[in-house]
This record gives structure tokens, sequence and C-alpha cells, in this order.
């Protein structure tokens, strides 16, 4: 377990540069393409961070399957605490003076209605029980279905994970933010539906690229984890 490894930094790097990324992006904008989903008529509209946050899945998948659920929790810690120290950050600027031109110009207004989001209560909750819920349900899953199938049918296993660790992600994270007013509950079902739907189809369109990087990472990292006598305690922080 006190192995070093040549790429699980950079993963690591990766994942929580798309976690901070796709919670700006949610609390900037809610995106509705003007089109339906099929049969349900509702409409296809979800929070800017969709567009990114899948991707956190997929390094997810690719940290458990390689290096085990341990090393995965690791890095979904370290995301964790990112996240709360970007929230303190922006928190405390918004609380400080603005300069006479900034507030002639953007303005505390600005500040306040999109980071204020980010900082103010809402998103944060929303994100940080969100992410810590779905993604531990995701390595979870993976990890113990890889020991069920002996390694066998990598796609059931990314695919099966997301299909839970996304599915407690989106209905919490939407439910909390619009208890939070940061959504309005009008659009909650519509939105926890289209997420749901869009970062289910971003991890299967991506499947193909998660083998390939599975099998290169395996190869040059010497490491096919099994978790057959893990502890899966999620508040374990040490591997």
């Amino acid at each position: 377990m006190n192995r070093t490894y040549r790429y699980y930094d950079l993963i690591m790097a990766g994942f929580v540069a798309v976690l901070l990324i796709s919670n700006i992006a949610s609390a900037a904008k809610i995106i509705d393409w003007g089109v339906s989903l099929p049969l349900l008529n509702l409409p296809l509209a979800f929070d800017g961070g969709t567009l990114l946050f899948p991707i956190s899945y997929i390094f997810g998948d690719v940290l458990t399957e390689v290096y085990g659920y341990a090393r995965g929790r690791r890095v979904i810690w370290a995301g964790f605490a990112t996240a709360i120290l970007m929230s303190l950050t922006l928190w405390v600027v918004g609380r400080m003076p603005g300069e006479a031109h900034w507030e002639a110009g953007a303005g505390q207004a600005a500040y306040n209605a999109i980071l204020g989001g980010i900082s103010g209560g809402g998103i944060v909750v929303a994100s940080l029980v969100a992410f810590f819920a779905g993604e531990f349900s995701n390595s979870y899953v993976l990890a113990r279905m890889k020991v069920q199938t002996r390694g066998r049918w990598l796609w059931a296993r990314t695919i099966g994970s997301t299909l839970v660790g996304e599915g407690v992600d989106s209905a919490l994270f939407v439910l909390i933010a619009c208890a939070f007013g940061v959504f309005p509950w009008a659009v909650a079902f519509s939105i926890i539906v289209a997420n749901y739907i869009f970062k289910v189809g971003i991890e299967v369109l991506f499947t193909p690229i998660t083998y390939r990087i599975v099998a290169l990472l395996k190869r040059v990292e010497h490491e096919d984890y099994y978790d057959a006598d893990t502890n899966f305690n999620p508040f374990k922080v040490t591997v």
C-alpha cells in the first residue's frame, strides 16, 4: 500500500480541477436548449456544471479500477477539502470592501448573484453532500462488482456504478439546492432527470476511452487492485 505511481497524482489533480470548475459553473448558469426529453415532455434544462462534472466519475472509475477503493477514497477527500477551501475563500472575498471602479462595473450584486451561491451556503451544502454520497457510492459499487465479476465486464462496472452514483448525486444536489433557494422548485424534477440522463450518457459515450485509459494505466503502473479485504468506511482517510 506504500507504493508510488507515475500518474496517480496527475489523476488526482484532474479530479480536483473538474470538481472545482463544475461547482462554479453550476452556480453561474442554468442551461436550457429549448427542447424536451422524449416521452417525459420535460425541458432539457440543467446547471452549467453538468457539462463537466460527469468526467469526475470517469476519474473515480479509473482510480478505483486501477488503484483500488482506498486510494480513490483519498482522492475524494482531497477534492472535498479543496471544495471547502474554495467556498471559504469566496466567502471571505465577498465580505471585503470592493474597489470603486470594480463596484461601478461588475459590483457586489453581480458577485453575490453568481459566486455568492458557492460561498453562501446553498450550493456549498448541496455540492458537498451530493459529491460525498455520490462519489463514494460510485466507488463502492465498482469495487464490489470488480471482485464479484473477477475483473470481467469493465463496461458493466463503470456504467453500473455510475447509474447508482450519479442518481444519488443528482437527486441530492438539486433537492438540497432547491431547499436553500438556489434553484426554483418548479424546475427541480426536470433538472434531476436531465442531469441524470446527461451524466449517465456521458459515461456510456466515454466507455471506449475509459477502457483505453484503464488498460494503459494497468500496464505502466503494474497495478490492477482488487478490494477483496478492503475497509470501505468512507471516513477513513488513510490508505
